[in-house]
């Protein structure tokens, strides 16, 4: 119960990595704000985390809109009166060519990926600011690192999540507020399922321990970085990969 009362908002958290994240935090004993544009889902997730013995709201937001991240936070801090871990998890791909790419594919990503993550972060800062304690947990993408054909929209608005963690953390770290990413790189989830399975072969061969990540994998290092435990880390991104980026 590391996290005991403690309150974490993790966006796109209806289902995938976002879910596990939001469930594993609240094992560790935190109260959970879920927050994603799927709402059936999400308020499902909601019912899950209460029936732990957790309290958990759902706020509908959609994180590249300024005024929707910040009602999601100011709605977290009239509920819970404090909000000590935000994890933006919130991310979506369009995937394309460069030559093909429209630009509302790069716009979308960039916008929910990258501003998304921007917006919630400057919400939750000045909270965290008033506290003088916070954590902020990014979601990036070995993707952001090594980039990947067809994903230039995806893999640039991850490289900016990154350097904004870094930024982010310089700025925030006077005021003991950590600021960390954790980039996954391939993860079982409903979007992997659908790889064919002779692309799923050769991706094997690119990680060495040859065999996708599970949520929980990611999970687990998103609790390391809420907990007392990472105290004195700031400003990192682990990577979750299987060793795919060294």
């Amino acid at each position: 119960m590391e996290l005991a009362d403690q309150v974490a908002v993790v966006t796109g958290s209806a289902r995938g990595i976002g879910k596990t994240i939001a469930m594993i935090l609240a094992e560790a004993g935190a109260n959970i704000v879920i927050s994603d544009l799927n709402v059936e889902a999400g308020k499902e997730t909601v019912e899950v985390i209460k029936a732990m013995g957790r309290e958990a709201i759902w706020v509908e937001a959609d994180v590249s809109k300024s005024d929707q991240a910040n009602l999601l936070i100011e709605t977290t801090q009239e509920k819970f009166g404090r909000l000590d871990i935000l994890v933006n998890n919130a991310g979506i791909t369009r995937d394309n060519l460069l030559m093909r790419m429209s630009e509302d594919e790069w716009d979308s990503v960039i916008a929910v990926n990258l501003k998304g993550t921007y917006n919630c972060i400057r919400a939750a800062t000045k909270i965290f600011m008033k506290q003088r304690t916070g954590r902020i947990i990014n979601i990036a993408s070995v993707v952001g690192q090594m980039g990947n054909a067809g994903q230039a929209n995806y893999a640039s608005s991850k490289a900016g999540v990154i350097g904004l963690t870094k930024s982010v953390a310089k700025e925030l770290a006077a005021r003991d507020i950590l600021v960390n990413a954790v980039a996954p790189g391939f993860i079982e989830t409903a979007m992997t399922e659908k790889i064919p399975e002779k692309a799923r072969e050769a991706l094997l061969q690119l990680i060495p321990l040859a065999k996708l990540g599970q949520p929980e994998d990611v999970a687990k290092v998103v609790l390391f970085l809420s907990s007392s435990r990472s105290s004195y880390i700031t400003g990192q991104v682990i990577n979750v990969d299987g060793g795919m980026v060294m």
